[in-house]
């Protein structure tokens, strides 16, 4: 019964070990579209995550997002939306409903994935490394709105969380991105 009990904690400090090293690089998630997307594939790039929804009052700043991504996406920087039903039931749509608003209203281009939870007990593990200081190695956070954006850099480590009422085009975000 003591080797029982002894695998039982190897295999649980095993797990528990593997989960704490995960890195931003070690996620893989859905596009909109639904197909596999490996987070390691932007290994080199900053990376600006933010959760989305498409009826909320912080929702025009989509048309910021795009044209950052316009300006500035490429070999070095990305924006990769999550839309997120968390906060009044302000992404209630499908994933098809939300591309198609999304390219109809405010022509986005940037990557977006499939909608996710990014809080609460159902919260998608990207967003529990993301909040999690032990996780990120960064700092706690929690998920205050729409439109929360985290600042990856090019080692994949979370440098930045900006609040959702800031603005995609603020200038600390800019100053972000070109450093």
């Amino acid at each position: 019964m003591k080797i029982i009990y002894s695998l039982i904690l190897l295999f649980n400090i095993s797990i528990m070990s593997s989960f704490a090293q995960k890195s931003f690089y070690d996620f893989e998630v859905n596009t909109i579209e639904g197909k596999t997307y490996d987070l390691s594939q932007l290994k080199g790039k900053k990376v600006m995550i933010v959760n989305v929804a498409s009826k909320c009052g912080l929702t025009p700043q989509y048309e910021q997002l795009q044209q950052i991504f316009e300006m500035y996406g490429g070999d070095n920087f990305t924006i990769i939306g999550f839309p997120a039903n968390n906060f009044m039931s302000q992404e209630p749509g499908t994933n098809d409903e939300i591309a198609t608003f999304c390219q109809k209203n405010y022509g986005v281009t940037f990557q977006m994935m499939s909608k996710i939870s990014v809080k609460g007990d159902d919260m998608h593990p990207l967003y529990h490394w993301l909040t999690t200081k032990t996780l990120n190695k960064h700092s706690d956070s929690s998920v205050k709105w729409n439109f929360q954006k985290y600042l990856i850099n090019e080692k994949g480590e979370l440098e930045k969380v900006i609040s959702p009422k800031t603005k995609p085009n603020d200038e600390e975000v800019i100053s972000w991105i070109n450093s």
